[in-house]
């Protein structure tokens, strides 16, 4: 994992859950980890992670995520046991 992988990753554990991370960083994190992305209909993405499977749905309108998926991407990365190092 690169260090902006890691910048991303540890913003996605920040609190208050931030609103403006870009997917494509996103999408580049679950790369750096070893995920299996493969694209869905539409606009999802099915990523499996170390035994833990997740469809996500991209963003249409704009680059950033909401807080709602930024919370989804969250509790499937402590699933699959990718915590920032604190």
């Amino acid at each position: 994992m690169n260090a902006r992988q890691r910048r991303t990753l540890e913003r996605i554990f920040t609190d208050p859950i931030p609103a403006n991370i870009h997917w494509k960083d996103i999408e580049n994190l679950l790369d750096g980890l070893g995920a299996e992305l493969s694209e869905g209909s539409g606009s999802r993405l099915r990523v499996a992670l170390n035994g833990v499977r997740a469809v996500f749905h991209r963003p249409h309108s704009q680059k950033e995520t909401d807080k709602g998926a930024v919370k989804s991407v969250r509790r499937f990365l402590n699933q699959a046991g990718v915590l920032p190092k604190r």
